[in-house]
């Protein structure tokens, strides 16, 4: 037996072991992968078959449940220990000591800011909040009951008619100036599209405003000269937009991606992002919380209502995530957020359901067993509702904060060199060969 120094061995041993081994039972080949980060190249598989006309291995995985399609340095997720990070910062270190634009310029640059980079961001986003006359022409060109998600998707989308240049993604200063334009703009789109829905004159950018003042005064500004939102409001509202930034290779996401592989301009693309978020499943979540909530009526109604999820008769809204496995952390957020909101707004009666709601789920062995926590929708809507939100505005405050995380994604892709245009493989379950009748003997 040789002695080998440990860490010599332990090195060995290391490298010997990032590698999988694959027996093909069908033929008693076998093959070597090569495992890097924890993952194995899917193209690798295509080298195992039975004859060397037919196609090789593919790897099956409705709704990607366990396939990278990227590698990225934007987000980091634990989801098991309840981690979130944002280019290696704690999202609660986030929430508390900082802003969103400093946020959004953290996501699309990879670092914080200098003073004098924070400064030019910032005055970069506030000079392109303002949109052509011509946009306010298309939106006002809604019915009047079109929902504000369906009018964001389609207004986005209409930017690129306004911005041909943007076609030119190669080009990094062109990307960095419609990166700007459409975080400027989102707010102006979103507000625009809930005061349509109220019959409301639509109010123009306040520049004098931070970004999200601004927002507010473009949502509720009425008859007087200048709008002041309460400071408490609008650090709220910054905590969730702070909140909803980025989340790492989810289904909007992945829909930006997807569309921007074909190289199209950034617009398309996040326009591709909101249609995904538009889906229930996706970003109307807290809407399904707050039905939910007023179904239950009151804490008398909870043990009933837990019963009923027990035995399948009715849906928990707002617990258990795809990812996390352990209490969301933008939850506990939102959850401390609630306190300054319901300070300045009077507190929702339904927050009483929605804590007794939550205490005893997570003391039931049932959902413990189950590792149903709440997530970042469980307390969201009721901090939408009591800023006077109709629900249908709820997704589209959820895609103004998500933009800096699309377009940072987005970016990525666009300059890494490992990207292809998205082209999944598909299992083919139809009919083959079938011979084609012509209509005239097929009707006759």
């Amino acid at each position: 037996m040789t002695n080998v120094p440990a860490t010599e061995a332990s090195a060995t041993a290391d490298a010997s072991s990032q590698s999988l081994t694959v027996r093909d039972n069908r033929t008693g080949a076998e093959y070597e992968l090569q495992i890097t980060d924890g993952t194995i190249r899917a193209g690798e598989l295509g080298q195992i078959r039975v004859d060397a006309d037919e196609p090789g291995l593919a790897v099956y995985d409705p709704g990607f449940t366990n396939t990278a399609s990227c590698r990225s340095a934007i987000t980091y997720i634990d989801g098991d220990k309840g981690i979130l990070e944002y280019r290696g910062y704690p999202i609660e270190q986030l929430a508390e000591k900082s802003n969103f634009l400093e946020v959004a310029y953290l996501l699309i640059n990879g670092e914080l800011p200098t003073k004098e980079q924070y400064e030019e961001w910032v005055h970069e986003i506030t000079y392109h909040t303002f949109v052509h006359e011509n946009v306010k022409e298309f939106v006002q060109g809604f019915r009047y009951d079109a929902h504000p998600m369906g009018m964001l998707m389609a207004s986005v989308g209409a930017l690129s008619t306004f911005y041909p240049e943007a076609t030119n993604i190669a080009d990094e200063q062109n990307r960095h100036l419609q990166i700007v334009r459409m975080i400027a703009k989102m707010p102006t789109l979103g507000a625009w599209a809930f005061r349509h829905a109220q019959g409301k004159p639509f109010v123009y950018p306040d520049n004098d405003l931070n970004y999200t003042e601004n927002f507010l005064s473009m949502l509720f500004k009425m008859s007087e000269s200048k709008f002041a939102a309460d400071p408490r409001l609008a650090k709220a509202l910054d905590v969730l937009l702070i909140l909803h930034a980025d989340h790492e290779q989810n289904c909007s996401t992945n829909a930006v991606r997807s569309v921007g592989s074909s190289q199209v301009d950034p617009y398309s693309a996040v326009s591709a992002g909101i249609g995904a978020l538009y889906g229930p499943l996706h970003g109307g979540a807290n809407e399904a919380v707050l039905r939910m909530l007023k179904r239950i009526g009151t804490k008398e109604n909870i043990p009933a209502f837990i019963e009923g999820v027990k035995n399948g008769e009715e849906r928990l809204m707002g617990f258990g995530h795809r990812v996390y496995k352990n209490y969301d952390p933008r939850a506990k957020l939102i959850k401390k957020a609630c306190d300054d909101v319901f300070e300045v707004t009077g507190v929702n009666p339904l927050l009483e359901i929605a804590q007794e709601l939550e205490k005893i789920a997570l003391s039931d062995e049932y959902f413990v067993k189950r590792r149903l926590y709440p997530n970042v929708d469980f307390y969201s809507g009721l901090i939408y509702e009591a800023l006077q939100f109709p629900p249908e505005m709820f997704t589209v405050l959820f895609a103004i904060g998500r933009a800096p995380g699309w377009l940072a994604q987005w970016n990525e892709l666009v300059t890494d060199k490992e990207q292809k245009i998205a082209r999944p493989k598909q299992i083919y379950t139809g009919d083959r060969g079938l011979d084609f009748v012509p209509a005239s003997e097929r009707w006759a």
